[in-house]
């Protein structure tokens, strides 16, 4: 079967579910937690319709895919709000470059954006910021990457 049919059916039935609720925003936090950390759902008190949902698919044998269910369901509810998700991995903890990167992402987007951030000290110094499908790399590890193609191919026609 097409899983990709499947998780855009249970999550949007998720969706629709939240909707009529009213408790999409508690869901979709909790379902951005548990995904960034799945450790915690052993710990975590689910909300009435997550813990539902999750019901639903152990009563369909669906449990083993519920990680892609999630993730749809996190895309289909920011589409629904008007929410862009952006990822961010600085070289050091840096709160003060995402509030300023927020305000122009806002400005340019028009829309509400949430930033998941990771601090990856192999990027030396500068960040990555991905936003959907586009990236933009301002890392230090990035320019010198770009410097020793340059070089290497520059020594290259010397020999």
């Amino acid at each position: 079967m097409n899983t990709g049919i499947i998780s855009s059916r249970y999550a949007k039935a998720l969706l629709l579910y939240c909707e009529s609720t009213g408790g999409g925003e508690k869901v979709a936090a909790q379902v951005r937690s548990i995904l960034a950390n799945p450790e915690q759902l052993k710990s975590e008190q689910l909300q009435p319709e997550l813990q539902r949902f999750v019901s639903l698919l152990i009563e369909n044998g669906r449990v083993a895919d519920v990680r892609l269910y999630l993730h749809s369901f996190l895309e289909m509810y920011h589409a629904s709000r008007g929410i862009k998700l952006v990822h961010l991995s600085t070289c050091v903890a840096a709160p003060g470059l995402e509030d300023r990167l927020r305000v122009l992402l806002e400005k340019e987007f028009g829309c509400k954006v949430i930033f998941e951030t990771e601090v990856d000290p192999s990027l030396i110094g500068g960040f990555t910021l991905q936003v959907g499908d586009r990236m933009l790399d301002a890392s230090v590890r990035r320019q010198l990457e770009k410097i020793r193609r340059e070089f290497v191919i520059e020594n290259n026609r010397l020999v």
